[in-house]
């Protein structure tokens, strides 16, 4: 059964290259383009990943990575954040947040497919 990844970006152009990598990748993909939605999907698509950029529409990522932390229904999720804040401080404060990544744009396709397999391996923690 193919893993679950939610894209949650405002950015079309990188929302379309990343659907595209992915599905071809083998994932199930679903889309946000703003922290509400991306709430919302993740109850009802139930993404076994979360990519996540820090800023969004509505509520910014940092935010629904804090909200999904505290709720125990979301508890086994994966979040790696892709975004274009690529400062130590806000590496930091993602990771603290409870992030399981941070790649920061631009990104090699590679990379962010090794990191995904590296979070979504059986054991992974």
């Amino acid at each position: 059964m193919a893993k679950k990844v939610l894209v949650v970006d405002g950015d079309e152009n990188i929302v379309i290259a990343i659907d595209f990598l992915l599905r071809r990748a083998g994932y199930e993909v679903a889309v946000a383009r703003d922290g509400e939605e991306a709430l919302s999907l993740t109850d009802s698509f139930a993404p076994d990943l979360i990519l996540l950029e820090t800023v969004l529409p509505k509520m910014d990522g940092f935010e629904l990575c804090r909200r999904l932390r505290q709720d125990p229904r979301h508890a086994g999720r994966k979040i790696l954040f892709l975004t274009a804040r690529g400062r130590d401080i806000d590496r930091a404060k993602g990771l603290a947040l409870g992030a399981d990544g941070y790649l920061t744009k631009p990104f090699s396709t590679r990379e962010l497919l090794e990191h995904m397999e590296r979070l979504l391996a059986p054991g992974a923690a």
